[in-house]
């Protein structure tokens, strides 16, 4: 299992365990994580996922999709690290990573 640390935009941290081949947004909603609503269930439709990654595992995770960074024109706030949580697999190399979730989604 990867640990995935998500932090609220009050700076409330809650780590949770993600299984490999499965996405930062799905784990998010398995362990409850507040912030995270999902509203297309992860098919890269809305931008209710959005999450900025920490920046230093910006590299590890990669840059968007030409397809996400469409769909983060819809987020709010959006940062140069915003990415939308459905579309970051999980991999042994992302076992620690920190997300940040924005005050608000859509």
């Amino acid at each position: 299992m990867v640990k995935i640390t998500f932090i609220d935009a009050d700076g409330t941290a809650r780590t949770a365990e993600g299984e490999e081949g499965a996405t930062v947004m799905e784990t998010a909603i398995r362990n409850d994580i507040p912030g995270i609503v999902a509203e297309c269930g992860g098919a890269c439709a809305c931008a209710t996922c959005h999450v900025y990654v920490d920046e230093e595992w910006k590299e590890v995770v990669g840059e968007p999709s030409p397809m996400e960074e469409d769909m983060l024109d819809f987020a709010s706030d959006v940062r140069p690290t915003s990415r939308l949580s459905c579309q970051i697999r999980i991999t042994p190399e992302l076992d620690g990573l920190v997300v940040h979730t924005p005050k608000h989604q859509g």
